[in-house]
């Protein structure tokens, strides 16, 4: 079971996140809205799953910032169809990997 810190700032992907990874057994450690809220200093969750669009601070930047503070984190990118170029450039600032929305919990 892990610890996860879900940011997004869709209420609906983040009920949707929520309830399949609880569902999958998983602890939800808390929801931020922005980047800002979603830079984990207090949480210490075992994955953060990002959005990449989102006000205040987007997904790329909130990245970077983890890995600034925490160079182990695992944050995994949620992220629209057609946003390949943003997805490259999670990844190179540290993101473990991605998921794209629409979501298919049968996956």
């Amino acid at each position: 079971m892990a610890k996860i810190l879900i940011v997004d700032d869709s209420k609906t992907s983040r009920k949707f996140l929520r309830n399949m990874l609880e569902d999958a057994g998983h602890e939800i450690v808390s929801e931020a809205v922005n980047g800002v809220e979603g830079v984990f200093r207090l949480y210490k969750p075992d994955v953060v799953t990002m959005d990449i669009t989102m006000p205040v601070m987007d997904g790329i930047e909130a990245v970077r910032e983890i890995i600034e503070i925490d160079p182990g984190a695992k944050v995994i990118m949620v992220t629209a169809a057609g946003q390949k170029t943003n997805m490259v450039e999670a990844l190179k600032r540290g993101a473990a990997d991605f998921i794209q929305k629409p979501f298919d919990s049968a996956v």
